[in-house]
């Protein structure tokens, strides 16, 4: 099970943290992922983790802004949302995949969250 907490309203610059806890995984190794969905547009990757070797990767649009970590003893993986804009605006899922492999692809996730609201404002 995941569970994504955090989002919520905020003015252009300001910050947000996203937490996702994780709960239920039956493998050592998983990839955790957030992604996010405007509305009107399709789901887009933002970031993912992999509880592996710690690596890190991000989406273009949100390199240098946003900080993803992992708790590995609580499973607990956070988003760091810094400087947010109006374009950040939508609701972000987080999602895990169930093996030691990381993705882009939202179809290659096993398990998804429900959605956090972020609105940023100007």
């Amino acid at each position: 099970q995941l569970q994504a907490s955090g989002g919520g309203p905020v003015h252009t610059g300001g910050s947000l943290r996203l937490s996702c806890a994780a709960s239920g995984f039956t493998v050592d190794y998983f990839t955790i992922g957030w992604f996010r969905q405007a509305p009107g547009k399709e789901r887009e990757w933002v970031s993912c983790i992999s509880n592996s070797d710690g690596s890190t990767y991000y989406a273009d649009s949100v390199k240098g802004r946003f900080t993803i970590s992992i708790d590995n003893a609580k499973i607990t993986v956070d988003l760091q949302m810094n400087s947010l804009e109006p374009e950040d605006t939508a609701t972000y899922y987080c999602a895990a995949i169930e093996r030691r492999w990381v993705s882009v692809l939202a179809e290659e996730y096993d398990y998804w969250g429900q959605g956090t609201l972020v609105t940023v404002s100007s």
